[in-house]
């Protein structure tokens, strides 16, 4: 097993990423044939209602992942939640799941999109920054859905 700094968690809901933000998290690879990974993740009370209805669900989430340094390319995960835990001020929210699919250059493929928008010079420029500050979801991500 491999484990790991979780530095930021997105739930991808209705074509958008939700950040939560993490008082603390990480991410075990379990390396096993089953490819599965377990996160755990410490965040405030104010989300436990949240996660317990995900929960309850026992629905299946995307999540985009942000791993060991912030400059990291997310990850995208297929999860299920498996536990919510009240910690105080906060909750513990436990998830496993499968790497969705090997990561690819964010960067290179948001670019490429805004180009096929027609969008050029500070237009796009302006809108490149804004959204790798946002990091929308890609055309190319709803497509694999």
């Amino acid at each position: 097993m491999k484990t790991f700094k979780m530095l930021s968690l997105g739930l991808v809901e209705d074509e958008e990423i939700h950040n939560f933000p993490l008082e603390d998290g990480i991410i075990i690879n379990q390396e096993n044939s089953h490819r599965s990974w377990v996160l755990e993740m410490l965040m405030a009370l104010e989300h436990e209602e949240k996660f317990k209805n995900m929960m309850e669900s026992g629905k299946i989430y995307d999540v985009k992942v942000v791993i060991s340094y912030p400059e990291n390319e997310p990850a995208t995960f297929e999860v299920g939640i498996y536990g919510v835990k009240k910690m105080g001020d906060h909750i513990s929210v436990l998830m496993k799941g499968i790497l969705k699919r090997a990561r690819r250059k964010y960067a290179e493929t948001l670019l490429s999109e805004l180009l096929d928008e027609g969008l050029e010079g500070e237009q796009l420029l302006g809108r490149f920054e804004s959204d790798m500050r946002s990091r929308p979801v890609l055309k190319k991500d709803e497509e694999t859905k």
